[in-house]
């Protein structure tokens, strides 16, 4: 159904035909009885009838030809509407338009020429005037039964209804265009990052699952050796060995494996049952690689594979073998199993000795496939060998003076001995012996304080042994000259003490030789109070005293010197005699020593050099040198010191060489620990021969709580200083000692 047009229909005059009854009543009659006569049911009857819209508005129809004798006439509808009441219905029903109009639509036109009436009737048709793309509205129906009542106003004509508009509908091509940007985005955002992965990530992803499936070994570097001067003796070394080790994922009965592996590696049963225990590490993953033992003999290793026990496996290894025991076990020090340095030279050079582990990684099988895999990933890193040391020691001298030592030691209750041979021109520590000793190839069943070595940290004050050190201050200063002489009294007191001599000269004029024979205390701090304490206290510092020698040993102990400003008015007594001084015997051996090298103090040293994995010898860094005494002055104090062992009833005459000439002096101290005064004296005596030209100094202390040390330290030096003077054949003296008068 056509929808009609918003507007009411004009008649063939243009003019609007509306609803007014005055108009319809004026030609009701009239049309009446032309519509009679002419027997057209058309135009009389529901023609002229108010056609409805599907809007309920009335549509319009044009008036009769102008034959008909009326125009523009409005005709009234409700004249025909006793003649078909159905038909405004069924016009209501057919879009409002009338059987004539239905007819001509049919007949294609919109005129028909009435032949019987013998005039045109005009057919208008409703034009749909509502837009094209809104929908039809449906035909408003009046209520049926009902007809208008003659007089009564038709209802006026609503107002269009403007219908709503639609809304916008959204653009589907802006959409797709969007859509289609992110899914191109998505998929290049995903092909990058497979990029990523392939490209760059891709080793770090090969090597995440390695951890599960890799074993790793370690292959320890061989530890350097330690020789003597020689640098063909050892004194420490390593040998092949076999270490034993256990894959806890791998043992199937742990009591049991323990035990057949008790008996073998000499280690309880139950700490290897403990070893064996599955474990993690602390990345999370199982451990497949626990030490057994270390160091096992090859043969012994065999038979452990004999045994073929699940789990458990050998790989080469080394162990530290000291072949000489003890010999120089105080200065070598050892190792722990893993061949690391723990004490003495071991740990003091193990960055030089240990070297550069290396490691073998390689992947293994799970379960009992537990073993390499054949083409596996594998990489080995080769361990780097460590650098060997070649000491200045020498290993005949160094056994024969530990032995020397030892068998005096036996003769009284010594707690602890020390012994000390050094090269007068070189520094070089030849031998250094401590008493006493331990075996260093099995070090877990030694005492602590056998392990120190006492040259370095046997702290004592060195009693009379110090005096040479004020004589030869006295020299240099000229203070004195190898013939002054002087009376002196039996004692002298500084502050509140009283320090007497063991040889009373009774007041006599006494000569510098005789105050040296007889160790007058008196005399030396009569020379000491000539000289001035700042004075002394400098020479103390040049014959290296208050600092560490740095030979080389780990721990070793500086001493002290008592400041002057820190001196009481006992210390002006004190110290001139080796007493309120804290020194080493080491410190000791280097003062002689610069009185041997013609006043020129070269610092004491352990290392001769290195030698490299290639073979490549290094010498160890030059010696600390400093002049201290002029070459006249040093000879003059060793012609004094001479008289020591020289002279009739002197203090040292237990220390001579037959057929050399000896320089040195005794001395009687004690010990100190942690400041504090210990039991018992400690004897000494250190020296050099020949005196007339020094080649050796040997240092003897002896700490012997129950006295007696006077009786072992001289003769030990004579013994080790005969021995030495052999060994390296050293011609006898040519020229006797000369003679000394005590009392000019």
């Amino acid at each position: 159904m056509s929808p009609r047009p918003d507007e009411p229909r004009r008649d063939a005059t243009g003019s609007r035909r509306g609803s007014s009854r005055g108009a319809g009543d004026r030609g009701a009659g009239d049309r009446g009885a032309a519509d009679r006569g002419s027997g057209d049911r058309g135009i009389g009857g529901i023609s002229d009838a108010r056609a409805y819209t599907p809007r309920g508005r009335t549509v319009r129809e044009g008036t009769p030809a102008a034959g008909a004798g009326r125009t523009g006439q409005r005709r009234n509808p409700r004249s025909s509407r006793s003649q078909d009441p159905f038909r405004p219905a069924l016009q209501v029903l057919d879009g409002g338009r009338s059987a004539a109009n239905r007819a001509g639509g049919r007949q294609g036109g919109p005129e028909r020429r009435d032949g019987a009436a013998g005039r045109a009737t005009v057919v208008r048709t409703v034009t749909d005037r509502s837009p094209r793309d809104e929908p039809a509205a449906s035909p408003r129906r009046r209520v049926a039964g009902r007809e208008p009542r003659r007089g009564e106003r038709p209802a006026g004509r609503r107002p269009p209804r403007k219908p709503p508009r639609p809304p916008r509908l959204a653009d589907p091509g802006r959409r797709l265009r969007l859509g289609t940007a992110l899914t191109m985005a998505l998929f290049v955002a995903v092909g990058v990052r497979l990029v990523v992965l392939q490209a760059v990530d891709t080793p770090a992803y090969a090597d995440g699952g390695l951890a599960d499936r890799t074993q790793t070994v370690q292959l320890p570097a061989p530890r350097g050796a330690i020789y003597d001067r020689s640098g063909e003796a050892a004194l420490a070394h390593s040998v092949e060995a076999r270490y034993v080790y256990a894959d806890p994922t791998r043992i199937v009965d742990i009591a049991a494996t323990a035990e057949a592996l008790s008996p073998l590696l000499g280690i309880p049963a139950s700490e290897l049952a403990e070893k064996m225990q599955p474990r993690k590490r602390i990345n999370g993953i199982d451990s497949q690689f626990e030490y057994l033992a270390r160091g096992v003999d090859i043969d012994r290793a065999k038979e452990i594979m004999a045994l073929k026990l699940s789990g458990i496996n050998t790989h080469r290894d080394e162990r530290r073998e000291v072949p000489g025991g003890d010999l120089a076990a105080n200065l070598i020090g050892f190792t722990s199993l893993d061949m690391v340095g723990l004490e003495g030279l071991e740990a003091r050079f193990d960055d030089l000795l240990h070297g550069e582990d290396g490691q073998r990684v390689f992947e293994v099988g799970l379960g009992d496939l537990g073993a390499p895999i054949p083409g596996g990933r594998s990489r080995t890193t080769k361990a780097k060998p460590g650098s060997s040391l070649v000491l200045t020691i020498d290993r005949d001298l160094q056994y024969m003076v530990q032995r020397i030592l030892s068998d005096r030691m036996q003769q009284v209750q010594g707690s602890t001995g020390a012994a000390m041979v050094l090269d007068a021109r070189t520094g070089e520590v030849l031998a250094q012996a401590s008493h006493p000793t331990y075996n260093a190839a099995k070090p877990l069943f030694s005492e602590p304080t056998d392990r120190e070595d006492a040259a370095t940290s046997f702290v004592v004050d060195p009693g009379s042994v110090h005096k040479a050190i004020t004589f030869g201050a006295a020299l240099q200063e000229g203070v004195i000259t190898p013939d002054t002489s002087f009376p002196v009294a039996n004692g002298i007191r500084k502050g509140d003490t009283w320090f007497p001599d063991t040889h009373f000269a009774n007041g006599r004029r006494m000569s510098v030789a005789g105050m040296m024979a007889y160790s007058s205390n008196v005399g030396t701090i009569q020379i000491a109070d000539k000289l001035g304490a700042e004075r002394l206290l400098d020479y103390q510092r040049r014959f290296g005293l208050g600092k560490a020698t740095g030979v080389g040993m780990p721990g070793e102990a500086s001493g002290r010197l008592l400041p002057v400003q820190e001196w009481s008015d006992s210390s002006y007594g004190s110290v001139p005699i080796g007493h309120s001084v804290d020194a080493t015997p080491l410190q000791m051996a280097a003062a002689y020593a610069a009185i041997a090298n013609d006043g020129t103090y070269v610092q004491p040293h352990l290392v001769k050099e290195t030698i490299a994995p290639d073979g490549k010898r290094t010498p160890a860094v030059e010696p600390e040198t400093r002049q201290v005494l002029s070459p006249d002055n040093a000879a003059a104090l060793r012609m004094l010191l001479e008289a020591a062992t020289t002279v009739e009833g002197a203090t040292g005459v237990a220390a001579a060489v037959p057929g050399y000439r000896v320089a040195g002096k005794t001395g009687t101290g004690w010990r100190l620990v942690e400041g504090k005064k210990q039991p018992g004296d400690v004897a000494s005596f250190i020296g050099m021969a020949p005196a007339e030209n020094p080649r050796y100094v040997i240092a003897v202390f002896v700490h012997s709580p129950g006295g007696g040390g006077g009786q072992v330290s001289a003769p030990a030096f004579r013994d080790m200083m005969t021995f030495t003077l052999r060994h390296f054949r050293v011609p006898p003296s040519s020229e006797p000692a000369p003679k000394f008068t005590v009392f000019p």
